[in-house]
């Protein structure tokens, strides 16, 4: 006889919920569910989730205004979470506690022991969250709110997706419940069967684009920060973390893209750097037609479905925004197949 929490649709609470990728993961998994409320303090995430979707439960909201009594009434059994992770940055400067945006997610842990209907928590943040105060305060209120847990430190590049993003994730469930397996430490491994096999760059850009402009590096770009730039090409097997600022700051905020072979890369980038003159190694450089990824082709980097877009209301920088605030759907549904 099935086992009836197999067929069962489970209710999800989305909180900071962004432009839709945790929903998207609970899509890969294939489980039955429902989003009864989605809840993000950013309107232009919540327009991007809502002309995705269709659906009438994202809103732009205050998590602080949640009460145990208001959620308990929606009768979830899921929370699903990425809160906030510039206070566990170094561009946030690691103010931790102190930062006035943990102020949301502190208020949840502090509800836990009170929402009585919820059964399954996921929360994401960025590598580094491990260490801080609020993940201490965290974990202590799962303890006593009678749930055990599981944490990671987890990239997509160990799922065979060309792009590394290390984040923090949590998986907890009321005690009752085991997990496959139980650690006291963080995984950083995925286990053998979660693996799968890797793909190349070559196979997520888009083919053709109509405008091309708007992605080719500009001119000072090209000329100063190039060899401080994470270049791929089609056979590349990884790309750096896509952050927010990407395409606003040249360093540190993701890969370009160079559209040539690697040899044909490496030929003409020596010979740039090897002209005498600053005319001639523009001149050349120009000749690698560099370019940053599109939002289309950073969203697959993310794993996010291909039906996703974005509507034509979102600016590019915005667009880059968002997906750098975003998880990867395939980690998370992974984790989301464990919980």
């Amino acid at each position: 006889m099935e086992n009836p929490t197999k067929l069962r649709s489970h209710r999800v609470l989305e909180l900071f919920s962004g432009i839709g990728g945790m929903r998207m993961a609970l899509e890969r998994t294939g489980k039955a569910f429902e989003i009864v409320s989605a809840i993000d303090v950013n309107p232009i995430a919540n327009t991007v989730y809502s002309h995705n979707i269709g659906v009438k439960t994202v809103r732009n909201g205050n998590i602080l205004s949640l009460s145990a009594d208001k959620i308990c009434k929606l009768n979830i059994d899921v929370i699903l979470m990425s809160p906030p992770c510039q206070p566990f940055t170094r561009n946030g400067k690691f103010n931790d506690i102190n930062d006035r945006r943990t102020d949301p997610f502190r208020h949840i842990c502090d509800l836990l022991d009170k929402i009585t209907t919820v059964d399954f928590i996921l929360m994401e943040n960025v590598k580094g969250f491990e260490q801080s105060q609020a993940c201490e305060i965290f974990k202590g209120r799962l303890n006593e709110a009678g749930f055990h847990y599981q944490e990671y430190i987890l990239s997509p590049h160990q799922f065979g997706v060309p792009n590394t993003r290390y984040r923090y994730y949590c998986i907890a469930k009321r005690k009752s419940m085991n997990f496959k397996r139980i650690s006291n430490e963080i995984i950083t491994n995925p286990a053998e069967e979660l693996s799968t096999k890797g793909i190349s760059i070559g196979q997520i850009v888009e083919e053709d684009l109509e405008d091309i402009e708007p992605y080719l590096l500009k001119t000072a770009t090209l000329f100063k920060y190039l060899p401080l730039m994470d270049v791929c090409t089609r056979d590349s097997t990884n790309s750096m973390c896509f952050t927010k600022a990407y395409t606003q700051y040249a360093e540190g905020t993701g890969s370009v893209f160079c559209p040539l072979s690697r040899e044909d890369f490496d030929t003409i980038y020596n010979r740039a750097m090897n002209a005498d003159d600053d005319d001639t190694k523009l001149t050349v450089l120009q000749k690698l037609r560099m370019r940053y990824f599109t939002p289309k082709e950073v969203s697959r980097l993310m794993s996010f479905p291909e039906y996703f877009n974005f509507p034509g209301t979102i600016t590019l920088k915005q667009r880059y925004r968002v997906l750098g605030n975003s998880v990867n759907v395939l980690v998370v549904s992974e984790l989301l197949q464990e919980l």
